[in-house]
């Protein structure tokens, strides 16, 4: 790694995403990769999903962040491959965990196609980021944001997203 390529890294490390303040953008996924190109040094991002309206805000945060370090750097909003929970960092999952938002359950292998209308029928519970209980209730496929669905626990009756793997 160029030195360049490394001052970006520590720079960017810590860059919460806009939509859930608790997660840097490298342990959510988002920030895929920082690599000398053919016109300078790029940062790779990824969108959660192809219509996320946080990425506007996501590019700009990283160029500002890169910019106060006084490094220059062309983003570049990458596709393919689409972006996936299993992406996450275990370290993340645990901060959105903490957050009260819960973590999503790992891809299943082979699985790349998201499911917006049913669950599986083998769909894994899912335990409340406030109590531990497995004891939870999907009350909405869409949560806070289309990458997460509504919950709430029978124990402790509270309301909770939970992050959608895909």
């Amino acid at each position: 790694m160029t030195n360049a390529v490394e001052a970006a890294w520590a720079a960017l490390d810590e860059l919460a995403d806009p939509e859930i303040p608790v997660i840097s953008l490298r342990d959510l996924g988002i920030l895929r990769d920082v690599h000398q190109g053919p016109d300078g040094l790029e940062v790779v991002i990824t969108p959660t999903y192809s219509g996320c309206p946080a990425m506007g805000q996501i590019e700009d945060d990283v160029r500002s962040t890169l910019k106060k370090a006084g490094i220059s750097a062309r983003v570049v909003t990458q596709l393919a491959p689409a972006w996936t929970t299993d992406w996450m960092s275990d370290a993340g999952k645990e901060k959105l965990r903490a957050y009260g938002i819960a973590p999503p359950h790992r891809t299943p292998a082979g699985s790349n196609v998201v499911r917006f209308i049913s669950k599986p029928a083998s769909a894994e519970a899912v335990p409340c980021p406030h109590c531990g209980s497995a004891d939870t209730i999907e009350t909405s496929h869409f949560g806070s944001t289309a990458c997460k669905a509504l919950y709430k626990c029978r124990a402790c009756q509270e309301p909770f997203d939970y992050f959608k793997p895909y």
